[in-house]
C-alpha cells in the first residue's frame, strides 16, 4: 500500500462526506477506495472512520490523522512543484475562505480565468464572514479586510480600498444630500456592526466625529447592500461592497471631499508552515484583479 495514495483517499473520503465521492474525486472504483481505507486501518490498528447509515464521520484518531495527511499530502505537493522548477502548473486543491459578498463581487466573476491558467488546479472556496481557524479547516489561504486580530499571523497586504458613504438617488432625492459630515445626524444611518456607529472623517488637516443614528443594523454586508438598495438609508461601506451600483450609478457617494479610513486587504496564510505556490498564486491573482 503506497502511504502518501492512502492518505490522500482518506482525505477525499472525510472532504467529500462518502467512499463515491471520494472515488469520482480521484478517479478510481469505490471498491478500491473502500479497501485502501480498511488496509490504512489494519496498518493503523485504529479505526478512523464510524460507518452508519446516515454516512460517515471521522473518529478522534480519525481526525487526527486527517490533519496531519492533509499536511503532508500539501508538504509533498510543494517539493514536487520546487523540483520542477517555477514553470510548472499548479495542481492539486487550494482551499480559499473569504467574506461572502466581497467574494461574490470581486473575485468570483473572475475566477474561470485563473481556473483556465491552472486546468490542473481543483478550488474549494469557503465562504464565510468569520475569522475562521485556517488550520483546523485547511485552509490555504483566506481573503480578510481590516486589522488584523492575530498580529502573529502570516499576512500579506495585497490592496487598500476606498470608503465611501452611499446611497440611492431614491433616498438622497426624498432626504436631501448631507453637505458636511455633521448632517449625517438628521439621516437614518445602516449600520454595520463591525464598524459601530462612529464615523470619523478627514478633509485638509480637520477631523470630524459623528455618532449616526439607525433603526436597522447588520451583521452581515449583504444586509446593508439590500438595505441600501432599497432606498432605507445611508451606509458607510468600502467600494468594493457596491462595485457594480457605483459603476452604474443605483448608488452615488455623498461627501466626497471628507474622507474616510482606507480598508487594508489582506492575504492570510496557516501559521506554522510556509504559504503554498498555489496560495500565493491566488493571492497575485486577487491583487491583479482589486489592487
Amino acid at each position: 500500500m503506497d502511504r502518501l495514495q492512502a492518505m490522500t483517499a482518506f482525505v477525499r473520503v472525510v472532504d467529500t462526506g462518502s467512499f463515491s465521492a471520494a472515488a469520482r474525486r480521484i478517479g478510481v472504483g469505490q471498491p478500491a477506495i473502500s479497501k485502501t481505507i480498511a488496509q490504512l486501518e489494519d496498518r493503523l490498528q485504529v479505526r478512523l472512520l464510524i460507518r452508519s447509515t446516515h454516512g460517515l464521520t471521522p473518529t478522534d484518531a480519525g481526525i487526527r490523522f486527517y490533519e496531519r495527511a492533509k499536511l503532508a499530502i500539501h508538504e509533498a505537493d510543494e517539493a514536487e512543484l520546487q523540483a520542477k522548477g517555477a514553470g510548472a502548473g499548479l495542481a492539486g486543491c487550494l482551499r480559499v475562505c473569504a467574506a461572502t459578498t466581497f467574494a461574490r463581487i470581486m473575485v468570483l466573476p473572475h475566477l474561470p480565468q485563473f481556473m483556465a491558467r491552472h486546468p490542473d488546479l481543483e478550488v474549494d472556496v469557503i465562504l464565510d464572514d468569520r475569522v475562521i481557524d485556517l488550520v483546523s479547516e485547511g485552509i490555504d489561504v483566506a481573503l480578510r479586510m481590516g486589522e488584523l486580530a492575530d498580529s502573529s499571523a502570516i499576512a500579506r497586504k495585497i490592496a487598500t480600498g476606498r470608503r465611501s458613504v452611499i446611497a440611492t438617488p431614491a433616498y438622497l432625492e426624498e432626504h436631501g444630500v448631507p453637505q458636511v459630515p455633521a448632517d449625517l445626524a438628521a439621516h437614518q444611518a445602516l449600520v454595520y456592526t463591525q464598524l459601530g456607529n462612529s464615523w470619523t472623517f478627514h478633509r485638509q488637516g480637520t477631523e470630524a466625529s459623528v455618532a449616526v443614528a439607525g433603526r436597522v443594523r447588520f451583521t452581515a454586508a449583504e444586509g446593508i447592500r439590500a438595505a441600501v438598495k432599497a432606498d432605507m438609508g445611508l451606509a458607510v461601506t468600502s467600494d468594493w461592497m457596491f462595485w457594480p451600483e457605483l459603476q452604474s450609478g443605483e448608488v452615488l457617494r455623498v461627501l466626497e471631499d471628507w474622507k474616510l479610513p482606507e480598508l487594508e486587504l489582506w492575504a492570510v496564510f496557516p501559521t506554522g508552515r510556509l504559504a503554498s505556490a498555489k496560495a500565493r498564486a491566488f493571492a497575485d491573482f486577487v491583487q491583479r484583479i482589486v489592487g
